[in-house]
């Protein structure tokens, strides 16, 4: 009889990750037994309301409930959807003697203020910085940073909290904003520190990759044409393949590679920010995760596969490894353009008629909240476009975006004394 434990994996994510469903349909695309572990015991999402429920805030319990789970019928491979998971998984795979990154490189990975230091010593090109305690006198801590710099959480992702302050009244009122933000956070030290950085000038790149059995393997470079100056650093256009230089492109690559050794990355998926003035290159982030939203289903058009395909081919010692295909794409992670509940969205039918535009996604339903950066952590929608040139798909995805009109009402919260 045929062992279907040898076709079992373990998905950790959050009962809200954006990168859960992509997962799950590469998985039955696969063929892949999929255990999901997560909390929401009454979620809508079946895979996580028949999971395995675990507090993936209690790792010990979580990794106690996964370990026994796994002796009744074991796993070939584990993956994590987030930030929020990786620890996790590097312990849980480490329990179970699966390939796994470990513990202590995964938290790197995932503290924007250890992994500074460790490129620090590895020297690799990372801005200028410092921790800032915001349990203590906000003033003193600035010393030595010139302005304009850039606060941010410690932990947090999709640019939540980010925000660049050009002066002493812009850091203190920054301080303040990020504090509310990181002040449900389960850690400690995160929920009382942040980052301040160097603000580095120059375009801003995203780079995805996989790690095989200590080998890296580069899948792609994203262009993102629309300059990233802030005060907050929301995400927009994406566009690959990359229109760099090759030889910039190796050398993006390179030190990518060079950053998850020093990390101490093993295995898995990477999503990396670079900043380039010239021929400057600095890291933003080295992340142990595939990148985030929906912008992942453009990895489908260029490589063959799709991302989570790749991903998951992997974790079960089978790596997949990309094609090349010859076309560019695109996608432009809608702006936010005010807080409030969303009312409709306008224009989508005339959006979707103009060239090269392949999809229009809306995230957020009607009637529910939007909350522009840095407080927001979801995105309204995507827009997908592909095209014989980059060009052409930058212009597609403008014009689309042109015609749409997003409603928003104002919002009023009745806050109760209890």
């Amino acid at each position: 009889m045929h062992d279907v434990s040898k076709n079992r994996l373990l998905l950790i994510a959050p009962p809200n990750s954006y990168r859960l469903a992509p997962y799950i349909r590469a998985a039955k695309k696969l063929g892949i037994e999929l255990l999901v572990a997560s909390e929401g015991e009454y979620s809508l999402t079946t895979e996580v309301a028949f999971g395995l429920h675990i507090d993936l805030r209690n790792y010990q319990q979580a990794l106690e409930t996964i370990v026994t789970a796994a002796r009744e019928k074991p796993f070939v491979g584990i993956i994590a959807t987030d930030d929020y998971t990786v620890e996790l998984v590097a312990l849980v795979a480490q329990a179970l003697g699966l390939p796994h990154n470990p513990p202590e490189s995964a938290q790197v990975a995932r503290r924007k203020d250890l992994a500074r230091q460790v490129l620090l010593k590895a020297r690799l090109p990372v801005p200028n910085f410092r921790l800032i305690n915001l349990q203590e006198k906000l003033e003193p801590q600035l010393e030595q940073m010139e302005f304009p710099c850039v606060l941010k959480p410690l932990a947090l992702s999709a640019s939540r909290g980010v925000i660049r302050v050009d002066n002493k009244t812009d850091y203190l009122e920054a301080c303040q904003r990020i504090e509310k933000i990181i002040a449900h956070e389960n850690n400690a030290f995160e929920r009382n520190h942040i980052l301040a950085e160097q603000y580095l000038p120059g375009i801003e790149v995203a780079v995805e990759a996989i790690l095989s059995a200590d080998e890296y393997y580069g899948i792609t470079i994203f262009d993102k044409p629309e300059p990233l100056v802030g005060p907050f650093f929301e995400e927009s256009y994406y566009i690959t393949p990359s229109q760099l230089e090759l030889t910039l492109q190796d050398k993006i690559h390179k030190l990518v590679a060079e950053a998850c050794i020093a990390y101490g990355l093993k295995t898995g998926p990477i999503h990396a920010e670079l900043r380039i003035d010239g021929d400057k290159l600095w890291i933003i982030e080295v992340a142990a995760r595939t990148i985030g939203g929906e912008c992942a289903q453009l990895l489908e058009y260029t490589t063959g596969h799709s991302l989570e395909a790749l991903v998951i081919s992997n974790a079960m010692g089978q790596f997949l490894k990309p094609e090349s295909v010859d076309q560019c794409v695109g996608v432009l992670m809608i702006p936010t353009p005010k807080s409030g509940m969303l009312r409709r969205v306008e224009g989508l039918l005339e959006a979707g008629k103009i060239e090269h535009i392949e999809a229009i996604n809306i995230s957020i339903g009607e009637g529910h909240e939007l909350v522009q950066l840095p407080e927001g952590a979801s995105y309204l929608g995507f827009i997908f476009a592909r095209a014989p040139t980059a060009v052409e798909v930058e212009s597609a995805l403008r014009a689309a975006h042109a015609q749409l009109k997003i409603v928003v009402a104002p919002l009023w919260k009745v806050e109760t004394n209890r």
